[in-house]
């Protein structure tokens, strides 16, 4: 059939079917394309989980620029009519704040570095090695994560006292340690799962062993997975109160946690240096989750994927 604009013979089939397959095509975009009323009502629901994180934050710092005199004046103000920085001043200087926060980093990155050092080797072996029991082994692993912490807290607490470890550093790292290896070997073992094995193989070529393969071409591979695993762990260790308040009686041992209710008392709160000392104990926490989120991300992105 001759076309009427350009005088060319076109088979009547193609013109017949290319109008179809374009507005399949579009059809198939379009559904793939959530609406405007989805899309903003995600947008929406965003907004306002970020309102309610946020909020608080910004509540308590425009609280810990208030004088202790205003903190409770009505009506509230949200941006404070005199700003100060008296309740920074008594919580740096004039407290054991930055004791409990060494106390916090010390602990923290000690418990870091064992449960990588017991949870790698670990994962790994679970990801790579196979074995009679082991579906069942890794369950148990997992179960063990769901114990409550309050179920065994006496029994750990006499433990404790009877091995001469109560309020010291050891006996917090020990606990913590164990309670993360099980969460952090399945999140790594799905992360080496993803990580494929024809890299190694390639190692074993060109004669490396086994350990040199895997410390060479598998740990530098399995960076975002380990920034992962460190950062749920160290935000584990920084945030918990149980063990932090039941194992340490001595002031100066004390981690942030514990810390931060000495300002809590019977006659009353002294809530613009708590919400001072708030803020302080938030910024490690910030600028560890902006160094590290990106790796963070990826690693729980593949242990999710995996395992």
């Amino acid at each position: 059939m001759a076309d009427t604009l350009t005088g060319t013979a076109t088979p009547a089939g193609t013109r017949a079917s290319t109008p179809s397959v374009g507005a399949a095509r579009g059809a198939a975009r379009s559904a793939r394309r959530p609406s405007r009323v989805r899309r903003a009502g995600i947008y929406l629901g965003l907004l306002a989980a970020s309102g309610f994180a946020v909020l608080p934050l910004l509540w308590g710092l425009s609280t810990s620029l208030k004088p202790e005199s205003t903190v409770l004046a009505t009506p509230v103000r949200w941006i404070p009519e005199h700003l100060t920085l008296e309740n920074y001043e008594a919580v740096l200087f004039h407290s054991q704040i930055p004791l409990n926060l060494l106390n916090s980093v010390i602990v923290s990155v000690v418990t870091v570095l064992v449960t990588l050092i017991i949870a790698v080797p670990a994962a790994y072996s679970a990801a790579r090695y196979r074995f009679r029991g082991k579906a069942g082994l890794l369950f148990f692993i997992l179960m063990t994560s769901m114990v409550p912490g309050i179920a065994v807290l006496v029994p750990l607490y006499y433990l404790a006292v009877k091995l001469g470890v109560y309020d010291t550093y050891l006996v917090m790292i020990v606990i913590y340690s164990a309670w993360q290896v099980p969460t952090i070997v399945w999140i790594l073992r799905g992360f080496f799962e993803s990580i494929p094995v024809e890299i190694e193989e390639a190692g074993r070529v060109d004669g490396m062993s086994a350990a040199g393969a895997f410390l060479r071409l598998v740990l530098p591979l399995a960076k975002p997975g380990l920034g992962a695993a460190a950062i749920i762990t160290f935000v584990y260790v920084w945030n918990d109160y149980l063990i932090a308040s039941t194992f340490v009686s001595d002031p100066d041992l004390r981690l942030i946690s514990v810390g931060l209710y000495t300002y809590l008392t019977q006659y009353g709160t002294v809530w613009g240096q708590l919400t001072a000392a708030v803020m302080v104990t938030l910024l490690p926490m910030i600028i560890a989750f902006v160094l590290f989120e990106r790796r963070l991300v990826a690693g729980l992105s593949a242990g999710a994927s995996k395992g």
